[in-house]
């Protein structure tokens, strides 16, 4: 799906989210459950957990002025999925789980797709910046983005407007000359209200959030997504 640019002026920087986008979410729990049986049957709830307290952590933290890096809030959300399926005091398994989660896998298409952009990429991450150099380097993207910026020299999360001035900053761009990438419906509203070009990666067809600013394009995959470059 493509609507009309506001803006006409040409893309000069790709700026992608990190987690969900070009990391899966999911394959810590998934490569877990190949280990341990008693993940076999919860996995999929246990990563859903784990995500969705990721994420409300932030914005709690973020509306009370309580910041901690996205490494201490990744911990705490995963101890209290572990908690809801009966594993609290599991410390082993909670490691195990942490330790993978520094070397999710990237989505097939990640490295063809980086590799036929003709304009410079970059990582717009929750992530602190150990996380997303450890992301990067394990599943062989090492050195693909121009720069792997982090919310964590501003001490807010996502969608504060200041996290996507990361961006205009660093490559010294209009808003409207950078298209932000996400997979999470709340952050592309929060680039679209920042000025970005956005494109929503949809991989589960879920409905649009009903938010003040919505995409400017759908895509099911970063397969094609240099078609929305021109």
């Amino acid at each position: 799906m493509t609507l009309t640019r506001p803006d006409t002026r040409p893309i000069r920087c790709v700026v992608f989210d990190a987690y969900g986008t070009l990391f899966d979410v999911a394959g810590a729990a998934r490569i877990a459950a190949q280990e341990d049986n008693r993940l076999a049957a919860i996995w999929p709830r246990l990563a859903d957990d784990w995500r969705r307290k990721q994420l409300e952590y932030t914005w709690l933290r973020s509306l009370m002025g309580l910041h901690a890096d996205f490494a201490q809030v990744t911990a705490e959300a995963l101890d209290w999925a572990l908690a809801a399926q009966g594993l609290a005091e599991d410390a082993v398994l909670a490691q195990r789980l942490m330790a993978l989660n520094d070397r999710l896998p990237c989505y097939a298409e990640v490295p063809a797709m980086l590799q036929a952009l003709p304009c410079p990429a970059a990582i717009l991450s929750n992530g602190s910046p150990a996380m997303l150099a450890a992301a990067t380097r394990a599943a062989g993207l090492e050195g693909r983005f121009a720069a792997l910026l982090s919310v964590e020299e501003l001490g807010i999360y996502k969608p504060s407007p200041a996290v996507y001035a990361l961006a205009t900053r660093r490559f010294s761009v209009a808003p409207a000359e950078v298209l932000f990438v996400s997979s999470n419906g709340w952050d592309i509203a929060g680039a679209a209200a920042f000025g970005f070009e956005t494109l929503w990666v949809n991989r589960a067809g879920l409905p649009q959030d009903r938010l003040p600013h919505g995409p400017a394009h759908i895509a099911h995959d970063l397969t094609s997504l240099t078609d929305f470059l021109a």
